[in-house]
């Protein structure tokens, strides 16, 4: 017992002389803040095939997410698909090409063959290695020779060497000195435009959609604009007759869709409206011009948005006619430009924003002739071409993000041009920033050029009015005048992708008709040879012959 009693006493000895164990009480933790950021993908890294274009890359770039070169180590991949970012694509050829279309047929048997028949056969069609690589996953390797590979930058020098390459380019890349052609009727420059019927698109998207928000598409329609330019309107004599006896719209009925679904219509209405005109007398050769105001109809009819007034006639009824008019195209919300109450307002640039595209339009009337019709600080009329004051006026327009349209009433002349003085002024307002220069004086359509960045078009001829013939001074009647360019301007967010050249033929003195086949490609390739574009036809097609009685304007 005594041993017990002495082991637990010694027991107890040593757990007393024991260190005593520290207890550690953790202290509380604050939560860390909820992040409110898109969280980053558990991706390792993306791959991009060589398919995507370089603007869709562009926009990958800024992705947080590492890339691969190899697509089996990747956990995220950008290809072609089935789904996703919808890429439109063109296919281009050099401006002076008379083709406006082909069918996908057409496409699809020059990529299977390069000896296959169809309007591509003699036309290289070129292509940058991404395009090239898209649509291989689409329709299958093409066939030996059919297609050249060009470096994006490269491709439109490589198209022009000959004029005889065309091109499959991505919709952002479409420049002026391309021409948009359709494939089966239908066209990305068209508001119109139908993607779900058009062959030339293309899906890329991600093995996991759900990662990262690609774009929706390269083509946004809400961004496209167009503004249609047109020649001389006068609604005079042998026009304003048959107005008065088939109907005040007739002259517009033919043309009705080019011009009224426009996003802009332009008009250069030379003439005053005057309740006190004559009635109109058809074979009359009176060069005192007035219209009946209730000629407005027609161009109500057509769409104008715009009205330039550096014409001519604008003066012939005197001050009151002239005043009077500005009120009646006030009062109908058609705003004018080119001419007005006085300097101030006939210099005055029109600016405007169309669909997101800032547009600008000015213009002046530059024949030394006429300095009666110009306006002045007390008297109404056309803005006079004081290039050092519109130049000054072009750049600070630019420079606020405007696309100038920049249009002439000028010296006048019966064959293709250009006329007289006309390349010092509108080479003055094209290097001075002008976007497109357009002449609105020419009852005889002028040839065009490019200048820099700037499209010239020299004169579009008429539009309505009553010249089916021009008799020359030796006598000879032509009929040249009956023929008629109507300029359909493209801009696509803030950007001037082109011209389409719309062709018609006068008819009745006073209604355009668009061209058949056969007078478009005539016309067309007389006009791109005038432009030092292309050589003339051998043989050219002839033109119907007209007898009629010639009427005149100076």
């Amino acid at each position: 017992m005594k041993k017990i009693c002495s082991l637990l006493i010694c027991i107890f000895i040593l757990t007393a002389c024991a260190p005593a164990t520290e207890v550690i009480i953790p202290p509380t933790l604050t939560p860390p803040p909820i992040s409110t950021a898109t969280p980053i993908p558990a991706a390792s890294g993306l791959w991009v095939s060589p398919a995507v274009p370089d603007d869709l890359r562009a926009v990958i770039q800024t992705w947080d997410i590492p890339f691969v070169n190899d697509a089996a180590l990747a956990t995220q991949k950008l290809d072609v698909s089935d789904s996703g970012a919808l890429w439109i694509y063109a296919l281009v050829a050099p401006f002076p090409t008379v083709t406006d279309g082909v069918t996908y047929e057409d496409v699809s048997s020059a990529w299977k063959s390069a000896s296959s028949s169809g309007p591509l056969v003699g036309h290289d069609l070129l292509m940058a290695e991404s395009t090239l690589e898209a649509f291989t996953a689409l329709w299958g390797e093409p066939a030996s020779g059919a297609v050249r590979v060009v470096s994006s930058d490269q491709l439109l020098d490589a198209a022009w060497e000959d004029l005889s390459s065309w091109a499959i380019i991505p919709f952002e890349e479409i420049q002026p000195k391309w021409k948009v052609l359709s494939v089966d009727g239908e066209s990305p420059l068209h508001k119109d435009f139908n993607a779900d019927a058009y062959p030339l698109k293309i899906k890329f998207g991600l093995t996991d959609p759900e990662d990262f928000a690609l774009p929706e598409s390269n083509r946004d329609p809400s961004k496209l604009a167009t503004v249609v330019l047109t020649g001389v309107t006068a609604l005079v004599r042998a026009t304003a007759f048959t107005m008065e006896t088939k109907g005040v719209t007739r002259p517009g009925e033919l043309i009705y869709d080019w011009l009224h679904t426009a996003d802009v219509t332009h008009i250069s209405n030379e003439v005053p409206f005057d309740p006190n005109c004559p009635f109109p007398e058809p074979g009359h050769k009176n060069f005192i011009l007035c219209s009946d105001p209730k000629y407005l109809e027609l161009l109500q009819y057509v769409g104008t948005d715009v009205v330039e007034l550096t014409g001519d006639h604008f003066a012939d009824r005197g001050t009151q006619a002239m005043l009077d008019t500005l009120e009646m195209y006030k009062k109908n919300n058609l705003p004018y430009y080119g001419g007005g109450a006085n300097e101030t307002e006939a210099r005055k640039p029109l600016l405007m924003e169309v669909n997101g595209n800032k547009i600008a339009f000015m213009g002046c009337n530059g024949k030394i002739s006429y300095l009666f019709v110009k306006a002045t600080d007390y008297a109404p009329g056309a803005a006079n071409c004081d290039y050092k004051f519109f130049t000054q006026q072009i750049k600070d327009v630019t420079a606020q993000g405007y696309m100038v349209i920049f249009t002439f009433q000028h010296e006048e002349c019966y064959h293709y041009g250009p006329c007289y003085q006309h390349e010092a002024g509108f080479h003055a307002v094209a290097d001075a920033g002008a976007t497109v220069v357009s002449g609105s004086q020419a009852h005889f359509p002028h040839l065009m050029e490019f200048r820099g960045d700037s499209f010239i078009h020299f004169g579009l001829g008429n539009l309505f009015f009553d010249q089916m013939t021009y008799e020359l001074p030796d006598g000879n009647v032509i009929d040249g005048t009956r023929r008629e360019f109507i300029d359909r301007h493209v801009f696509y967010d803030g950007k001037y992708l082109g011209v389409e050249l719309l062709t018609a033929m006068l008819e009745d003195f006073s209604r355009p008709r668009p061209m058949n086949e056969r007078e478009r490609a005539q016309f067309l390739s007389e006009y791109f040879s005038y432009s030092g574009w292309m050589p003339l036809l051998p043989t050219p097609i002839p033109q119907p012959t007209v007898t009629l009685t010639p009427i005149v304007l100076p």
